[in-house]
């Protein structure tokens, strides 16, 4: 039987475990409550950044140590930074969970940022970030959130800038780790082959010189949604639509509505967006409609690929199936969207990496684990009346973003495109280029 164990240590730090008795490997990490957002105006990049140097050397192992000592037990460790959070993992052999607890106390508490380390680890991220503007679906989101939040942290792309990134010191990395990486913050989560008493004991001995407290004040600015247009003219074979509007934060009322909705525009081959766009009209290969939630605020949102002679009529198909939600939606499509969810969760479950993940999102979102039959409480109670109002809400009354990027010649103005929404013109503040 699985079983959820939470115990909070005295020094702050939150350590989490579920046992999943027909397992003989642990999925574990460190989950940070912090990420891009906790970055001041000149740290543009640093969360990414540090997150790499975490790797780069200790006081006790080099950089190659770290990778050997893992490895050679057939384990992986690997980290990622998020806009609102950053986290440590490692995946090993149930007799291992020692060696993974020491290797990610030890890059957590006695990372060394060498200076050699570190201009080479700038070099690295350099090239992923020419790598990602080389991924125009990847920069239509940069863009996207960067209009939407406009001169916002919330809104900034989490790697940085070559000239931000450049610019970091081994010290402004420390800065950045004393004011955020604080045992109030911080959740130590193991899931598979585990027993909680011994983790904890193991986790409480390695993480004992974690700080209890920030050198300063962790900084998280309140996010302020703007929306408007962004448009990138390059030679590509498709271009890369995604239309937004502000959606719900994680605590919001509607949270769970608007994951429902985005389910039944967007969700899957049996979406009103999939079958409406590319099954009867065959207008692009990639449609899909998205909900993401954030602390205090959130993105509703409908991405597609196409080729650039398909838009005079794909976005107006994509706004009418938007239109369309705020009057009608059948109860049988409530049932497939709870149905998919509920799949998803209970899939997800199998696999203990992302058990893991799921549990430290719950702890920071909530403070504590929530039991599937609550996450479905939640879903029970979305009615057709709610999901229409929310619609009509989301798309009618906030200023929508449109981000676009690829040969955007018949992609007409922003106005014209939501017409049949607004019934007014659109405030839309254009970004070409």
């Amino acid at each position: 039987m699985m079983k959820v164990e939470c115990t909070r240590l005295p020094s702050g730090l939150t350590v989490v475990t579920e046992h999943m008795p027909h397992l003989e490997s642990v999925a574990l990490g460190v989950w940070i409550k912090s990420g891009s957002r906790n970055e001041t105006v000149g740290e543009h990049g640093i969360a990414h950044l540090l997150e790499h140097m975490a790797f780069k050397g200790t006081g006790r192992r080099t950089a190659r140590q770290i990778a050997e000592e893992i490895e050679n037990v057939g384990g992986e460790v690997n980290a990622a930074t998020s806009t609102e959070t950053t986290s440590y993992y490692a995946r090993v052999l149930k007799d291992h969970v020692p060696l993974a607890v020491d290797i990610l106390a030890d890059i957590l508490t006695e990372s060394s940022f060498d200076e050699e380390e570190l201009r080479r680890e700038k070099q690295v991220i350099l090239q992923e970030i020419g790598a990602a503007d080389d991924t125009p679906d990847d920069v239509v989101f940069d863009r996207f959130a960067e209009t939407a939040y406009r001169n916002q942290t919330v809104g900034r792309p989490i790697l940085g800038t070559p000239d931000t990134v450049m610019s970091f010191s081994a010290d402004q990395i420390r800065q950045y780790l004393g004011r955020n990486y604080t045992t109030d913050r911080m959740f130590v989560v193991a899931a598979g082959a585990v027993e909680h008493e011994a983790f904890v004991r193991q986790v409480e001995e390695r993480f004992s010189t974690l700080p209890r407290t920030p050198l300063a004040t962790p900084v998280l600015e309140t996010a302020i949604y703007t929306g408007g247009e962004s448009r990138e003219t390059r030679d590509l074979m498709d271009a890369q639509i995604l239309l937004g509007f502000e959606g719900k934060a994680y605590h919001a009322r509607d949270f769970y509505c608007s994951q429902i909705l985005a389910n039944i525009l967007g969700g899957g081959m049996s979406s009103r967006l999939f079958q409406e766009v590319r099954e009867h009209r065959g207008l692009c290969y990639s449609v899909y409609a998205f909900h993401w939630g954030f602390s205090d605020t959130g993105i509703f949102g409908v991405h597609a690929a196409t080729g650039g002679e398909n838009l005079p009529e794909l976005m107006p198909v994509i706004v009418d199936e938007l239109r369309k939600s705020s009057m009608n939606i059948e109860q049988q499509e409530i049932e497939r969207a709870r149905a998919q969810i509920r799949a998803q969760l209970l899939m997800g479950q199998e696999s203990p990496a992302a058990r893991a993940g799921q549990i430290a999102r719950q702890m920071m979102l909530y403070g504590r684990p929530i039991p599937n039959d609550e996450l479905m409480e939640r879903l029970s109670g979305i009615t057709i009346e709610r999901l229409t109002d929310l619609a009509g809400r989301l798309f009618f009354d906030t200023t929508p973003t449109l981000s676009a990027i690829g040969p955007l010649e018949q992609l007409a103005p922003i106005n014209d495109i939501l017409s049949s929404l607004t019934g007014k013109p659109a405030v839309a503040h254009a970004v070409a280029s």
